[in-house]
Order: structure tokens, then sequence, then C-alpha cells
């Protein structure tokens, strides 16, 4: 246990010290939300890699496995179908060259589009950010045999991500993610064949787990399992399509070539990163299957803990710290950024100047990692069950039905109009909330399988969410050209 302690926090002690020799270059608020717009091809790879390989593919991810077996995979599905669109829309996003999303919504759907917005990923990124921490209280937990509570441990974790990420912001995060990435897919790709010679072989899961793991829809979906494997399909795919903080990465690209290159190699590295995750979860399973008090959120590194030699245990333990600090960063600076950008610049103070945004955003950066902190404590001080899987089930959900519709529209469809993307953002969001929390404690009888009456919420609010935007649309006057050029420049 000790050597397993002291390598991790040597490891974080460097991080830390190199984050305070880089915070010294953030001087402007470019340095702070989009790295000075200086990454190069290979730091925006492991940079992407990092932002979205987080405790949603080693803890969520894990636990969705250790459930539902190799069709879990349904859900990292939809993130590479995601990259694979997004890549034809980088060089466009890094030439239009803002800070936030908002940003693009504004110019396409006017300012209340971008106040909405900005509050629907308030919400979703604070919801990831609490499970980054859960995830950080399980690690620390793992790694110390339980000397340590999980709720200890995320309260470390929380302090840790909070404090990393007001003190460098996005110079820091991009830089450190260099050797974070190449920690990620290095743990992985080498801990797959101990963990299979471990768990007895290639065939073991079959004779261990429940054959509802084999099949490519799991009956553990739930009521309706096709609809439910593709409802994490679609979220994936919906969020990675419209996530901020990507987009925040293209914007801190040198260039346009350099942004579109990058995200050609980082489907490669996810594709790898996420299904080497699913096998450790799958073999895994069937080693520590149906043991009494197992946590199916901690299979991964209970793996690392005890089916792996040492060494690299180490090294996989040290990839799941990595994607828990990075994401949590990631992911609390990017709303931070949304406060700042489209809500105190925008609409309170437009002459703000660059030293007094990156102040401002450190102070929001402590603010929203409070309440993430809050949204994991109180569960934990009440002792509620806490799902990884379901935070992030309800954060993918709502980001990718309230902005994803109308981002895409705004990029790639010259007929959406600034009242069909709002109408789309606002109906997007009201549903999944109604859906997903009000109708639980209003009429929790309608709840099957924790969906309502046994339909993902994705669907009704995604139709919502598109056809509003389509409906309004057409509905209403067409963008005039002063609009539309700002996003689709007219060709000399």
């Amino acid at each position: 246990m000790t050597i397993y302690i002291i390598i991790i926090i040597t490891y974080l002690v460097g991080l830390t010290i190199f984050n305070f020799y880089k915070a010294r270059s953030v001087k402007t608020h470019d340095d702070m939300m989009v790295a000075g717009r200086s990454l190069g091809i290979t730091k925006m790879v492991f940079t992407l890699v990092c932002t979205w390989i987080g405790s949603g593919t080693f803890i969520a991810g894990a636990e969705f496995a250790y459930r539902a077996g190799w069709s879990s995979l349904w859900m990292p599905a939809g993130a590479w179908v995601g990259i694979f669109i997004i890549y034809f829309l980088a060089g466009k996003i890094r030439t239009f060259g803002q800070y936030t999303i908002g940003d693009i919504l504004e110019v396409r759907y006017g300012k209340f589009a971008r106040l909405f917005g900005a509050i629907s990923i308030v919400i979703a990124f604070t919801t990831i950010v609490s499970y980054q921490f859960r995830a950080g209280g399980y690690i620390l937990n793992t790694i110390t045999d339980g000397a340590i509570s999980v709720a200890m441990g995320q309260t470390f974790a929380a302090a840790f991500v909070i404090l990393f990420t007001s003190i460098g912001g996005m110079i820091a995060v991009a830089h450190t993610d260099l050797p974070n990435g190449i920690i990620i897919i290095l743990a992985c790709c080498i801990s797959v064949p101990f963990v299979i010679i471990s768990a007895g072989g290639f065939h073991a899961p079959a004779q261990v787990l429940p054959p509802s793991h084999f099949e490519m829809f799991s009956s553990e979906f739930g009521k309706y399992p096709v609809l439910k494997g593709l409802s994490y399909f679609l979220a994936t795919g919906l969020l990675l399509l419209g996530v901020q903080s990507m987009y925040q990465k293209f914007y801190s690209a040198k260039t346009a070539a350099d942004a579109k290159k990058a995200v050609a190699l980082w489907i490669i590295g996810t594709i790898v990163v996420e299904t080497v995750v699913v096998a450790i979860a799958v073999y895994a399973s069937s080693k520590f299957w149906n043991q009494p008090g197992f946590d199916p959120a901690s299979v991964v590194l209970q793996a690392a803990r005890h089916l792996i030699p040492e060494p690299v245990g180490i090294l996989l333990l040290a990839a799941a710290v990595v994607v828990v600090l990075s994401t949590g960063m990631n992911y609390l600076l990017s709303p931070s950024t949304n406060i700042i950008r489209d809500i105190y610049q925008s609409l309170i103070n437009p002459d703000v100047d660059s030293k007094k945004m990156v102040a401002l955003q450190k102070v929001f950066i402590v603010i929203l990692g409070l309440a993430a902190f809050l949204m994991i404590f109180i569960p934990t001080y009440f002792n509620l069950k806490i799902s990884v899987l379901q935070y992030a089930y309800f954060a993918y959900t709502i980001y990718g039905v309230a902005i994803t519709p109308s981002l895409i529209a705004a990029l790639s469809w010259k007929r959406a109009t600034k009242a069909g993307g709002l109408a789309s953002i606002v109906s997007g969001a009201l549903m999944v909330i109604i859906l997903d929390i009000l109708l639980p404690l209003i009429y929790p009888s309608a709840m099957i399988d924790g969906d309502p009456w046994g339909i993902p919420s994705i669907y009704p609010s995604a139709l919502v969410s598109i056809g509003a935007l389509i409906i309004v649309s057409f509905a209403t006057p067409k963008p005039d050209k002063a609009t539309l050029v700002k996003l689709f420049p007219e060709k000399s």
C-alpha cells in the first residue's frame, strides 16, 4: 500500500510544481481560457484524450461494464461517431476563434440563447465535476486499502482539483495533459493481458458472468433493452458533438489545420482506451463477481490493486488519478469561462479589463468547485445511494439535448433562426428537468427501471429540442447575410 501512495503523491506534487511554474505565464484572459492559442498537434491530441477520458470511462463506464458486460460498449461508441462528425467541423471552429460555444450561439441566435446556453452548461458541467470528485474518493480508498474513506477521499480530490484549476487555467491544463495522456494510454494497454491472465484466461467471463453480459443489448438495460442501449450511445454522441471543453481546445490550437489533424488522431486514442477499459472491467468482474459489499464502480481500481503486478498496477492507478484530475480541471474551467464571458462580460460589464477577468474567473472556479462538491457531499452525508453512472447519464442527456442540436445547426444549417435556436435550447433543458428530476418526485410510479414509463428521457427530450429547432426556424424569417457570414464566409 505504501509504495502506491508514495509514487502517486510524488507525481501529484510534481504536477503541482509544474502548475505553479506555468501559472506565471497567465497574463491575459486568452492565456487563462485558451492557452494563448498556442497548442500544436501533439499537445492538442493528448489534451483532447485527457479531456474526454475521465471518470465517465474509468468509473461510470466500468460500473456499466460490471452490470451489463460487453454491451456497455454502446456508451463509448457514441463518442467515436461524434468525433468522426466533429472532424469535419474542427477547422471551422478554430477559424471562428472565440472562447466558448456561447460566442457561436450569440452570433446565430442572440444574447438570450447565449444566456440559456450558459446556464445549461453550468448545470451539466458542475454535475460532471461532482462525480470526478467521487471518483477521486474511490481511488484514495482503494490505494489505502480503506484507510481513507470514500467520503474523505472525495474531499481531498475536490480540494486538489479546485486549487489546481484556479492557479493556472488552460495553460496548466493543456501542458500537464501531455504526460497525463501518455500515462493513460500506456497503463490501459499494458494492463489488459495481466487482468485476462488473473481472471483465468480469455473464456473466464463466460463461465462466471450471466449470459446477459454477452448480448448485443443486455437485458440488464431495463424494460426496453434496445432503447436503453441506444440511449447511452445517443447521449454520449450528443455530448461530444457539443461539449464546450473540446471547443475550447480547438480554440487553443495554433491553426485550423492543426485542430483538424488532432481530431483525426484523437479518435484512435479514444477508441483504444475506452475499449481497453471495458475489457479490463469485464474480465475483472468475473474475478470479483458477487463478492459481498463489492462496489461495481471500483472494479477497474480493484483490478489495478489486486489483479495486476505492482509496477503495472501503480501505473493504472496513476492513470485513474490523472483522468480524474484532468477531466475535473477541464470541466471546472469550462463553465467558469461561461460565467465570465457569456454572463458577466456579455450582459453586465462589456468593458471589463483582462486582468479583472482572470481574477474573477478564479473566484468562480472556486465557487463552482464548491457547488460540485456539495452535489456529492450532501448525498454522502445522508447515506443516499450514489451512482456515478446515473450522474454521468443525466449530465450527458441535459447537455446533449439542450446545447448540441442548436450548436450543430449554427455551424452547418443556414436556415436555423434566432427563435428556432432559442426554442431548442430552452425546450430541451426543460424536458430533461421535467422527466428526470420532477417526474420521479411527483409521480414516482411512472419510473420503470429508472426511466419514465421505461423509455429513456433522451428520446422525448431530443425530439422536442430538434423539433422546436426545425419547426420554429421554418416558421420565422431566414437569418440575414450579416449574421451568416461570420460562420459561413463567402468564398471569393
